[in-house]
């Protein structure tokens, strides 16, 4: 049973931290319209029409942006609690530190599970609507490319042809088992490229040995042929680097489809690691403000702690951004790149507990 004053601290504490969601909401709503309506200038749309898409993609800015609201509220919660000298309150009903720490832990932990398992789902796919009605108005739209069970499909708009690209497998720079379908304006069929193997380390593709089959003529074999293409291997590798547009599923689905096309799954791989590990950074982020929090002595100034602690939680971020960055670049294991910030951030929290329980 959850005693009197345990739902008492919870029901605080989950106050604050939607109080504080819903400023950081409001702030990346406020910095996000300026840049729609920046895209949209000159663009015929109805006025509410980059606000909508403000708030399609306010709530993954708002995922992003968690670590910090929990460090902030965390804080704010222990000054509410000195304010109406209710820690004291509390200490005398035998309220340790370390309890006190735990109650805070455990709710964060639980919101985190709720926060994966509902919010990241949402989020993600009014991302995915987000990008797909923007998209329609970007020069990009005429370059498209999906990765599917069939392997990786490029729409490609070059010189006035539209290029419908399939491959089979992705090998470093090249592309394996390769069909190409060339359209004119009017979608008429001009041409029809079947190539094992193509070259894409540049815009200029190499197409080595291909079957070429184009209108009144038959089916001929060519050597070494330039093809021109809007994308190159660089531009392929960084094509589907937006994975918080993909729910919890479809990322697992994606991670299929890489696999059967030979793409690399380390993006993937981190980003699914991220999801699994994010409940406990959370929680940390809580810990770690408890431990400063409670720290304060009475003569000592609580904006100087704040500042201390946001500054010590924007460390961490990086720390764990750099980090990941490591695991993308393969010069960490992909799990380590992710749980190895963690687990050290934590050897230190469980350090400052214990001094904590000792007060």
């Amino acid at each position: 049973m959850i005693k009197v004053y345990q739902l008492y601290l919870i029901k605080s504490y989950w106050k604050i931290l939607c109080f504080v969601s819903l400023i950081f909401f409001s702030l990346a709503v406020i910095l996000n319209i300026f840049e729609e309506v920046s895209f949209f200038k000159g663009v015929e749309v109805n006025t509410l029409y980059p606000v909508f898409l403000t708030f399609l993609t306010a709530p993954t800015v708002v995922y992003e942006t968690f670590p910090f609201i929990f460090f902030i509220s965390t804080q704010f919660f222990f000054i509410r609690l000195m304010d109406k000298e209710e820690l004291d309150i509390f200490k005398k009903i035998s309220l340790s530190n370390l309890k006190l720490i735990g109650i805070l832990s455990v709710s964060s932990f639980i919101i985190s599970l709720i926060l994966i398992t509902i919010f990241y789902n949402l989020a993600s796919n009014l991302r995915f609507m987000y990008l797909e009605m923007k998209n329609k108005y970007s020069g990009d739209n005429k370059y498209l490319a999906i990765v599917t069970e069939n392997g990786l499909w490029i729409k490609d708009e070059i010189d006035g042809y539209t290029n419908i690209i399939n491959a089979e497998k992705i090998d470093g720079k090249k592309l394996k088992q390769v069909t190409i379908n060339q359209f004119s304006k009017d979608f008429q069929n001009l041409k029809n490229i079947v190539a094992d193997e193509i070259n894409i380390e540049n815009k200029d593709w190499i197409i080595s040995v291909g079957s070429f089959s184009e209108i009144n003529q038959g089916l001929k074999i060519k050597n070494n042929i330039i093809f021109k293409s809007n994308f190159d291997a660089e531009q392929i590798n960084k094509l589907f680097s937006d994975l918080s547009s993909l729910n919890i599923i479809q990322l697992n689905k994606l991670k299929k489809d890489y696999s059967n096309l030979g793409y690399s799954l380390t993006n993937i791989n981190i980003h699914l690691q991220k999801l699994a590990a994010y409940p406990i950074y959370l929680t940390i982020m809580t810990i770690f403000a408890s431990i400063i929090m409670l720290n304060i002595k009475r003569n000592k100034s609580k904006l100087f702690h704040i500042i201390l602690g946001v500054l010590l939680s924007v460390l961490i971020y990086y720390i764990n951004y750099f980090s990941s960055l490591l695991g993308q670049n393969e010069r960490l294991p992909e799990v380590m790149s992710i749980w190895l910030p963690l687990i050290i951030i934590l050897l230190f929290c469980s350090i400052g507990i214990v001094r904590i329980n000792e007060k």
